[in-house]
């Protein structure tokens, strides 16, 4: 097999939650363009069906809470049913809660409630998805793959001076705490998963993004960018090579690694 070769998704199943979301919708049309088949999975079905259809017939539209044990053992069930299986898994859903404004909350008035909420999503989300998949994929007996996506800020803290003046999604935004410790979970969790489950077959890799441009203001937008050593913010384009880096073969020896696509914010 040619090196470029081991990029190709040919004959594999891919889950992606969070199938439907900005980064989502990329990582889906990425996978399938290297030839997978794919479920789209997110909480709102309605719009994971509308996303599966603009990518064609190999994928379909899944609904999953994946905060909820249930929900999560269904969804899996039904991707198995339509696909056959499950090669590839992308761990990609997380949150800003239910009240956005809230997220943004300043650490000291936090809700619990909120935390929670967040954290449900973000890390129990995480574990149940890759227990119901992982469970899958010791039972098919051929490995498999998962992708986990974290963020820069499981790996650092984040720089308070560049949300001065910041507006995204109808108001000023920080990096909450919740949000930090539940992608460092996430990492922790990789690296766990990588270890317990190599004998299996199955390799499990993060995936770091970092700030990528998505309607910030400008203020934010050029902050962030200064902080920077490659001197802007990212494409969502430019997160979908790495992860099929990680999905395919081309990372055949590559497991509990945290690959950081940041423009090498992370590198200061």
């Amino acid at each position: 097999m040619s090196s470029l070769t081991k990029f190709q998704l040919n004959g594999k199943v891919a889950l992606v939650t969070g199938g439907a979301g900005i980064l989502g919708q990329k990582f889906c049309a990425g996978l399938m363009e290297a030839g997978a088949r794919v479920a789209v999975v997110d909480v709102d079905g309605g719009a994971a069906s509308a996303a599966a259809s603009q990518l064609g017939e190999n994928a379909t539209g899944f609904v999953c809470d994946v905060s909820d044990a249930t929900s999560v053992r269904d969804c899996v069930e039904a991707v198995v049913a339509r696909f056959g299986g499950i090669d590839i898994l992308h761990n990609n859903a997380a949150t800003k809660s239910q009240d956005v404004r809230a997220f943004f909350t300043p650490f000291e008035d936090y809700s619990l409630d909120v935390w929670r909420e967040v954290m449900s999503v973000n890390i129990d989300g995480m574990f149940l998805m890759a227990q119901a998949v992982g469970r899958h994929m010791i039972a098919n007996g051929n490995g498999g793959t998962i992708v986990q996506t974290a963020s820069i800020y499981g790996l650092v803290g984040p720089d308070s001076r560049i949300y001065e003046g910041s507006d995204y999604l109808g108001g000023p935004i920080n990096t909450p705490a919740v949000y930090a410790a539940s992608k460092a979970a996430v990492v922790g969790l990789t690296k766990w998963l990588a270890t317990h489950w190599a004998k299996a077959g199955i390799r499990v890799n993060c995936l770091v993004p970092g700030g990528v441009s998505s309607g910030q203001n400008g203020i934010f937008s050029e902050r962030y960018s200064e902080r920077v050593p490659m001197g802007r913010m990212a494409q969502a384009d430019e997160m979908v090579p790495a992860l099929l880096y990680l999905a395919s073969d081309a990372s055949s020896y590559v497991t509990g690694q945290v690959l950081a696509v940041d423009g090498g914010w992370t590198a200061w």
